[in-house]
């Protein structure tokens, strides 16, 4: 359809419907979204691509969608064109703060679920989180053609869970392009238009945002009230900064120029923010000179785990600060802090969502900004009680207190809900009794499925917990977690010495009772990946003043008596001893060198 053609004021707001499509990873929500595009005519076959609206180089090499996207598109329904804004989300649990704001924005959701995989963990909080915002939600059964479809078992998964009514679930293939028309008519029919005027004052709400070289920030906004158009001035809330709109338009589906955008409508705006921090996720546009009572704004998005990021080279740190700045104007969950270690320089302490989350955000500074950075252990956020009746808060390792001062210590606890073949039960459950968690429930969900509550440390979930209960369970389980608070525990920090040093950066916090296996196995990991040196290397595992395991790397050892062809002892002795003196000397000032390897040693844990 020609942009040209159509007169954007002319589409009343009863005319537009925003929505976002919602499922656990994997389910194929960004090909219904390529399918709903072609059907409209956004994108015609000369531009079709598989994920079209994946476009980050981490989204498209992994298969999953990382950040959310928004994209315009015209349909016309019983002789009348509506314009459809539809935005397509995170599936992965470590993504949610994607999707809650993204429905900010939207007045329903297609809740899309796999007609083979049925109802998982996150298709269950990604339909709490769009029912906590009233939204009117379509269910849809995806991937009905494939061969061990079985979309009357997933029907009644759905009623059963979500009270559907049966004739209300949509039954559709988006790769095959079954049922993209059913989807788009009950769009029109069952999503209510948003409740906005063109007459009243400007009011728009900011909801996401990301950084273009040549045009700056360019801000993602839904238009509650009033019209914006090129050349106004405009000021942001939060901040109480004033602009003039360079551009604006909607993207259609990359960003399209138009004069303006009218109430109700979802479009991007430019207008010469050069600052990162300039453009704050959920602040409220209003024209300046007339301010309108601001959005409630998001609630922040809390980090749950936490881990260092350090350049390879320390040259390289204001080149490594400039591209998290900017990664985190697209990624406002991360939280980022200058830190100093003693083993690696400058760097950052950076708070992250999840492990897939820290392991994105890795990639994306190595690809999209050709950086090597070395990024360290992961930890959590503790609460510390002292002696004196002060309570801290500790994330890093390294800033433990000394054992005499601490009274209490207290970790992060989450509330874990597994959706399981009810054949992997026993596996599971012990999984999670290893991990030190309590079972809160079991539900059966059907014969062969079942539902698992768990509430589980958040220190033994951050590192390798996932893979595991994927390992355990031929992959057919899914994870779901949130927030539950702190619980005290027997907590201590242990220290990795090399040569008798503690390395900072390699600390961990482990509980005492695991604390002998943990400290064996570290040593175990880190002599089989630091390089042997010229001189011998100590590898130890302390808690406090207590060495709980040892591994020694032996030194490299020069044959410098090889040239020597028979004749006196006494020649060799004198080389010899020659190269047991400069051995004392190198190890004297010598340091170890540590490679990468070694700190993602300490990534992954195992029992």
């Amino acid at each position: 359809m020609d942009l040209k053609k159509i007169n954007l004021s002319s589409i009343s707001p009863d005319k537009i419907r925003n929505f976002s499509i919602i499922a656990h990873i994997d389910h194929g929500k960004s090909t219904l979204s390529d399918r709903l595009l072609e059907f409209t005519g956004t994108i015609d076959s000369r531009h079709k691509h598989e994920q079209f609206l994946d476009k980050l180089q981490v989204e498209k090499e992994r298969g999953i969608t990382v950040k959310a996207q928004t994209a315009s598109m015209f349909y016309n329904y019983k002789g009348e064109t509506y314009l459809l804004n539809l935005i397509d989300t995170p599936g992965h649990v470590d993504f949610s703060y994607e999707v809650s704001r993204s429905l900010y924005a939207c007045q329903g959701a297609i809740l899309l679920v796999d007609a083979a995989q049925g109802v998982q963990a996150q298709t269950m909080a990604n339909f709490y989180l769009a029912f906590d915002q009233n939204l009117t939600i379509i269910p849809v059964i995806n991937k009905i053609d494939m061969a061990n479809a079985d979309p009357e078992r997933i029907s009644k998964e759905m009623t059963h869970l979500f009270d559907f009514k049966k004739d209300e679930i949509i039954k559709a293939s988006a790769k095959s392009g079954i049922g993209i028309t059913d989807i788009l008519d009950a769009v029109i029919e069952r999503i209510p238009a948003p409740e906005s005027s063109t007459n009243k004052d400007l009011k728009a709400l900011l909801f996401d945002s990301w950084f273009n070289d040549y045009k700056g920030v360019i801000c993602l906004i839904a238009v509650k009230d009033g019209v914006i158009k090129k050349g106004d001035k405009i000021t942001l809330a939060q901040s109480s900064q004033s602009y003039e709109v360079l551009e604006i338009g909607l993207m259609y589906p990359n960003e399209t120029s138009m004069d303006a955008l009218y109430a109700g409508q979802v479009g991007y705006v430019v207008c010469g923010m050069k600052n990162v921090l300039e453009a704050r996720v959920g602040d409220t546009i209003y024209h300046t000179k007339r301010p309108v009572e601001p959005f409630a704004g998001f609630k922040p998005a809390k980090p749950m785990v936490f881990a260092g990021i350090f350049p390879v080279e320390n040259e390289e740190f204001d080149l490594l600060k400039d591209s998290i700045e900017k990664l985190t104007l697209t990624d406002a969950s991360v939280k980022v802090e200058k830190k100093n270690s003693t083993a690696l320089g400058l760097g950052f302490r950076c708070g992250f969502l999840g492990l897939l989350h820290m392991d994105v955000f890795k990639q994306r500074l190595e690809q999209e900004y050709n950086l090597s950075v070395i990024i360290t252990a992961p930890s959590v956020l503790y609460k510390v009680k002292l002696t004196n009746g002060e309570t801290i808060d500790i994330e890093n390792p390294s800033d433990f207190p000394e054992p005499q001062r601490i009274e209490a210590i207290y970790e992060p606890v989450i509330d874990a809900t597994i959706i399981l073949p009810s054949q992997y039960l026993g596996t599971v459950l012990k999984l999670c009794h290893d991990k030190r968690g309590t079972q809160k429930g079991l539900e059966y969900l059907s014969e062969e499925r079942i539902i698992l509550r768990y509430r589980l440390p958040l220190n033994e979930v951050a590192t390798d917990f996932y893979d595991q209960l994927k390992s355990v369970t031929s992959g057919y389980a899914s994870l779901d977690y949130e927030e539950a608070g702190y619980q005290e525990s027997d907590l201590v920090k242990m220290d990795i010495l090399l040569n008798g040093d503690p390395v900072d950066a390699l600390s961990v916090i482990v509980y005492r009772d695991n604390a002998y296996y943990i400290g064996r196995d570290l040593v175990e990991k880190l002599k089989k990946v630091i390089p042997r040196q010229l001189f011998q290397i100590a590898i130890q595992a302390a808690i406090g003043a207590k060495i709980v395991a040892r591994e020694t790397i032996s030194q490299l050892r020069k044959d410098v008596i090889a040239k020597c062809y028979g004749g006196d002892i006494t020649r060799k002795r004198k080389l010899l001893e020659k190269q047991k003196e400069g051995k004392k000397k190198m190890k004297a000032v010598g340091g170890v060198k540590i490679p990468q390897e070694a700190f993602l040693t300490i990534l992954k844990k195992e029992n």
